[in-house]
């Protein structure tokens, strides 16, 4: 695979297929030389060069002729006036998938527009159902540029690749961020249509409304999150909680929602984080704490499975997911490796 170098989702969905195995290399400008400590860059050769020259973009038509996939997040129209559009490029190689990376896709009102991943899940409906009943509040850019981003665009290509092995035609893969965000909301546009969802942030039970599936503050400062919607989970998250209150009898009632969050408030932050934890923690209560990214890597079930591995000193998420047979890895591309690559590009 040829990757054209960008930010954000681009990088991240190349990070995954180069840990699932795929071959990848990166075409950057130069002088950008590679960061072996970059966790988005990883498992890639590098080649710089200048695509504002015209023999460069020849070289890259060549090695284009002989990849399997293409993926750039460039706006509409760069690739083409670079040269390398994909009527151009499938011309050379008709079997070849061109995967597409931007935010509000290649055509439509907006399509040559700026924009970011808060932008791009405004749109969809996905911002305003998340937040305080106040403000929506953006939940970092994993919902735009990642969940909808860089995820749709791996499995659209790997689907495109799959698909090129039995007609041996390649195809563009248009992944846009708002379309992914939005393909993300599916479930909640399903419970809006049964009557189980209003836009009204905070009022439902997913998003903070309930008082059995939300965030508490402990007396150490720290917080605990709980998920208990079944009834057998709220059963026993009264039992280990104390909630012998006869108004905790009504788990789904809404109206009663907002008095019961504000008893539980006051049960959490009764005993600390770790007291919780002692106490619910492996039950089938949907209990666990709320970690930063560094406790995180220090947790013990993280650390039995291996999620979390150090690489150039960084520690960083493990390739994910995993398979029996087959298993992915951070490949480190050797030095000897990378200058074959650049000696044959200059070829």
């Amino acid at each position: 695979m040829v990757e054209f170098a960008g930010i954000g989702p681009g990088p991240f969905a190349c990070m995954m297929l180069a840990d699932m195995g795929a071959d990848v290399v990166t075409l950057d400008r130069v002088g950008a030389k590679k960061s072996m400590k970059s966790v988005a860059g990883r498992g890639r050769k590098l080649i710089e060069l200048d695509l504002k020259d015209r023999g460069a973009i020849a070289e890259v038509l060549d090695l284009l002729a002989s990849a399997d996939a293409l993926i750039e997040g460039f706006r509409p129209g760069v690739m083409e006036r670079l040269g390398l559009g994909p009527d151009v490029v499938l011309a050379r190689n008709p079997k070849l998938v061109y995967g597409r990376m931007t935010g509000w896709g290649q055509e439509g009102p907006l399509a040559n527009a700026a924009g970011h991943d808060i932008n791009y899940i405004s749109i969809t409906g996905a911002l305003a159902a998340i937040g305080t009943k106040e403000a929506p509040v953006p939940p970092l850019n994993l919902v735009g540029d990642f969940g909808g981003g860089a995820l749709y665009l791996v499995v659209g290509v790997l689907a495109a690749l799959l698909e090129a092995q039995k007609s041996g035609k390649g195809q563009v893969v248009d992944a846009a961020m708002c379309d992914g965000a939005a393909s993300l909301m599916s479930f909640f546009f399903d419970m809006t249509t049964i009557g189980r969802w209003t836009e009204e942030r905070n009022q439902n039970f997913l998003d903070g409304g309930a008082h059995f599936y939300g965030v508490y503050e402990c007396a150490c400062g720290h917080f605990i999150s709980i998920g208990s919607i079944e009834p057998q989970f709220y059963a026993l998250l009264r039992e280990r909680a104390g909630l012998t209150d006869a108004d905790f009898d009504a788990q789904m009632d809404r109206k009663a929602w907002p008095a019961l969050k504000e008893k539980l408030k006051a049960v959490f932050k009764s005993k600390t984080r770790e007291d919780w934890c002692r106490i619910m923690e492996g039950t089938d209560i949907c209990f666990a704490p709320v970690l930063t990214m560094s406790e995180a890597t220090q947790h013990p079930h993280m650390v039995a499975r291996n999620v979390f591995i150090e690489r150039h000193g960084v520690k960083q998420p493990a390739p994910a997911p995993r398979f029996s047979r087959t298993p992915s890895a951070v490949r480190e591309p050797e030095a000897a490796e990378i200058t074959a690559v650049t000696k044959a590009w200059k070829r």
